[in-house]
Parts: structure tokens; sequence; C-alpha cells
């Protein structure tokens, strides 16, 4: 296993000795590994790389992360007031919709889950109104922190269930007295019946430039509360150099960076190639990654609000010149449709970041099928004790590599 960038090579065994005992594990489901050592539970991470991508190319030693603790840097948190008035928080156990109480998490930040631990003694000592699931009324519903490890601000978006939060003042007064490391505090209004943690309608700015910026690899990102960043910020910067590194780019290309959220990779890209065009359709996301760009000064990429899909297979019909495509989508991994435009497309080299094992491997033979043969992979771990392993793949056009 490759160690974390910065490492002591020393303190190893002290990391791969690290077990995780959650006592509410088994209820949450967010650790899967729980009981574990760390070194198990990176081993087991490896091997079920190793068993889905080696078929396809030779799959490199894992990244594995040297502080697998602590290191979420976006919490949230139901609220649920018990008939006795007590007021608990905590995520939905598997499955369901109750809550697990927990007094910390030992994947959240620490500040974050200080923050909604207090969020919910001040809702019992203030009897705050807080929201019934299965009634549909109520104030306090939720709470989503959000912290940026390089510039230590923090972001916290209060989320509530009606249109009035009748003692909002008192709250958010006392609040910022037990946490003055808040830099901005948000009112986001949530009427919905589903799983979605922000309505997606409004936000109300109580404190604060209603983001946070953080740093990665030298450039400066805006985070709204919406916006989609990679969760441990120090693992992300190892995965974007990876990434790069085994791109082994020339400088000419131009590139195309698919599902780019608020453009971290597209900008971390954009120092290494000619041009990079970021295509995300999301449009809180969007809006972050243009101020993004104008805040870094980066002139060689630009961004587009589109399905990533749709836009590639207009630059298919185009004929447009594009050497290298990048995606890093979701769990589910990407469509048929995008792979095909890829033919279409013909970009000489694809790097797919990807999530998910299975989706990956399942897309990977479908672009081999296409005629882009994967020829390097490496895992890098930025989710310790979840189920969740990051994987880069670099896959290379057969044809344009023959003619070569």
């Amino acid at each position: 296993m490759k160690s974390g960038k910065g490492s002591d090579d020393g303190n190893l065994a002290g990391t791969f000795n690290v077990r995780n005992a959650c006592p509410a594990a088994k209820k949450c489901g967010g650790c899967s590994y729980a009981g574990r050592t760390y070194l198990e539970q990176a081993a087991a991470k490896y091997n079920r790389v190793k068993r889905l991508i080696s078929p396809f190319c030779e799959v490199m030693h894992i990244y594995y992360c040297d502080d697998p603790l602590f290191y979420r840097n976006k919490v949230h948190s139901a609220f649920k007031k018990l008939r006795n008035g007590h007021v608990i928080c905590g995520p939905y156990e598997t499955g369901s919709h109750r809550i697990v109480e927990v007094d910390s998490c030992l994947i959240e930040n620490k500040t974050a889950s200080a923050i909604i631990r207090d969020c919910a003694e001040l809702a019992e000592k203030l009897k705050i109104s807080i929201y019934d699931e299965r009634r549909g009324v109520g104030e306090l519903r939720r709470i989503l922190v959000r912290t940026a490890d390089a510039t230590g601000e923090v972001m916290v978006v209060l989320i509530i269930g009606s249109n009035v939060f009748r003692k909002k003042k008192i709250f958010t007064d006392e609040l910022l007295k037990l946490h003055p490391e808040i830099t901005t505090l948000l009112i986001d209004i949530n009427k919905r019946h589903d799983s979605m943690i922000l309505g997606g309608t409004e936000i109300r700015k109580v404190m604060g430039k209603g983001y946070i910026t953080d740093i990665i690899l030298g450039k400066k990102f805006r985070v709204s509360p919406e916006s989609f960043m990679q969760s441990n910020h120090k693992m992300a910067e190892i995965l974007y150099s990876e990434a790069i590194r085994l791109a082994d780019f020339t400088g000419n290309e131009v590139c195309i960076d698919a599902y780019c959220g608020t453009g971290s990779t597209t900008l971390s890209f954009a120092d290494s190639v000619k041009s990079i065009t970021g295509v995300e359709l999301n449009e809180h996301a969007y809006r972050d990654a243009l101020a993004n760009t104008s805040l870094n000064k980066v002139e060689n990429a630009r961004f587009v609000h589109a399905d990533a899909t749709e836009y590639m297979e207009r630059l298919a019909k185009q004929d447009a010149k594009i050497d290298c495509v990048i995606l890093d989508p979701t769990r589910l991994g990407t469509t048929s449709r995008f792979i095909s435009a890829c033919k279409e497309l013909g970009p000489s080299k694809i790097v797919y970041i990807s999530c998910c094992p299975e989706t990956l491997a399942r897309d990977l033979k479908e672009f081999r099928d296409k005629g882009f043969e994967p020829f390097i992979a490496e895992p890098v771990e930025l989710f310790p004790w979840t189920d969740k392993l990051e994987t880069i793949v670099i896959l290379s056009n057969i044809s344009k590599a023959r003619k070569n």
C-alpha cells in the first residue's frame, strides 16, 4: 500500500492498527467496516477492486489514508423530540427514518459534530418546535454543517419544515455564542416528503457570505450548501495529483471534464493541459464553478451548464477535436449513451475517476467494447470505514494508439 502524502512511515503501524469501535455502527450503517482495524478494511477494499478491475488492467497498490478518523467535512443530521421533551439528533437507521442518537462520530469532523449536538441541546432548552416526519408539521428539521480544512471556515445550514422559525433570533444568537468559529449561518426551508436534505427553493442568509472557501492544490474553491466537493480534503488532493500524474499530459491537450461539480477537478487539471471545459447539470454547482474560475484567474478553463451525455453527443455531431475526456460521475456510473458519444468523439485518452468499483467494472467493459482499453488503475482511499473507494483508471483509444 502507498502511504498518504506527508505521512511518517514510523507511524504506519499505529495507523494500520486503528480500529473503528463505534457502538452505533450496526444501527447507523454508515461505517460498513466498523469493528475492523484500518489495515483490515483497506485490504478488503483493495481486494474488492482487484477482483473487479484486474480483468481489465493492472491494479496498482492502494493509496491509503494515513489519518482515517474525523475526516468528513460535510455532515448532516436529523432532529426528533421524544415524548419526554428530550431532543435527539443523529443519522437515520439503515433503511428507516428512525434516528440513531449518537454523541460523536468517528468519521465526522469534530467541530461539525459538536455544533450538531449543541443545536439539539439548544432546541430542547429553548423548547423549539421540532419537525414531525409523520405529520409533516414543525420547524427545526435537520442541520447541515460544512467545514473547510484549509481555511478553517465553517458553514451551518438550519433546515426548517415551515415558512417561519419563530425563535430564530434567540436560537441563532445562542448558537453563535457557543461556536464563534461559524463563519456563515443559513436557513433552508424544506417541506418535501422525500430524503432530500435541502428544500431546493429558498435559502435565507442569517450571517456571513452564504458560502465557505476551501483550497485544493493551491486553488481556492467556493463551496455553497448544494455544492459537491470531496468529503476528505487531504485525500482529495492526493486523488487529483495522482490522476494528473497517471494521465501523463503533454500540456497540449484539449479536454472535457464531465460531471465537474464546482470545478475542483477541472481547475486542478487546468495547469497540465492546453484547455479544459467542465460540464455540470446542477445549476448551483455550475454557478460556483464559474465563480471559482474567476477567483483563481484561470484563463484556459470554461464551464458549460448542460447534461454531460447530451453535451458529448452535440460535440460528436460537430466533429469537435477533443484529446482527453475526464469523468467523475456519481456511484451510479456513467451511461451507455455517454460511452457511445466518446466513441464518436474519439479522444486519445479517458481519465475515469469512480467511487464505486461495481459500476466502474460495468462501464469499463462497455468502454472496452467501444474501443477504449483500460491500462492502469489506482485505488485511493477517500472514505475510510465506508463501502466507498475512489479508483482512477486511465483508458487509451485503441485505434489512435495503433496509428501512433
